[in-house]
């Protein structure tokens, strides 16, 4: 399934690409929480960009951290 150059994948298939379980990528969609995708019919499927998106919003540098990564230090 892609079109002008654009690649869909499964939930496992993203979820694979992620890093995460499929089952894990289910619950993120279910909460709203996860990268944006598609439904054809009963299949759910993710744009190879919208997946890069999502895990590029939550890139994190060192100094992201927080109080907990900032524990010792005055």
């Amino acid at each position: 399934m892609s079109g002008n150059g654009s690649k869909h994948f499964s939930t496992r298939e993203a979820a694979a690409w992620l890093g995460l379980s499929p089952r894990t990528l289910d619950r993120y969609r279910a909460r709203g929480d996860g990268p944006a995708f598609h439904r054809f019919g009963s299949r759910v499927r993710y744009l190879a960009a919208d997946l890069e998106a999502w895990a590029a919003a939550r890139r994190l540098s060192m100094s992201d951290d927080g109080p907990a990564g900032r524990e010792g230090k005055p």
